[in-house]
């Protein structure tokens, strides 16, 4: 980056608003995008079942199950977002590079609306007021924010897009 240059700027030249079809806008194909997001709720349940079984005093059957509901609706909304993101993106900056304040604006964003998502459904299941549900909600939030941050990252430098350029 140029001295000075705003890591939220559209890069200079860009006008349209449009591809430049030069190989750094390349985008994921919906195969990569399903790989990442089955990868990431994987990972995930395997690593929050037993930890937040554990924290919050509930069977592992009732974590497991709220779990899997909750990625279920994660692995949807995460396709679903992260397509919407990468498309704002390359419209807003030519590409869909995200850099170091792009992908904390990414992880709050995601986990902010799958928050709200999510509330209504850990009420229910396990039978508690909306304030518990949120507090344990928000718990997950915070450990999927930073699993999000990590784990996209990651993918991103194990899984570039093809014609994108590898940075950190």
């Amino acid at each position: 980056m140029e001295e000075g240059e705003d890591d939220f700027a559209r890069p200079h030249g860009l006008h349209t608003g449009r591809p430049d079809n030069s190989s750094e806008s390349t985008m994921r194909s919906t195969a990569d995008r399903i790989r990442q997001a089955l990868s990431f709720e994987i990972i995930g349940l395997l690593i929050v079942t037993p930890l937040f079984a554990w924290v919050f005093d509930h069977s592992m059957s009732e974590m497991g199950v709220l779990a899997f509901l909750g990625a279920t609706a994660a692995t949807v909304w995460n396709y679903v977002f992260n397509l919407a993101f990468d498309h704002g993106l390359h419209r807003w900056r030519g590409n869909p590079h995200k850099t170091f304040p792009i992908r904390i604006l990414h992880a709050v964003l995601f986990e902010t609306t799958l928050l709200v998502i999510l509330l209504p459904i850990f009420a229910w299941w396990l039978n508690v007021s909306l304030v518990t549900a949120l507090v344990m909600d928000m718990s997950f939030a915070a450990f999927y924010m930073v699993y999000a941050f990590v784990f996209t990252w990651g993918y991103d430098i194990l899984f570039p897009p093809t014609g994108m350029r590898r940075t950190t």
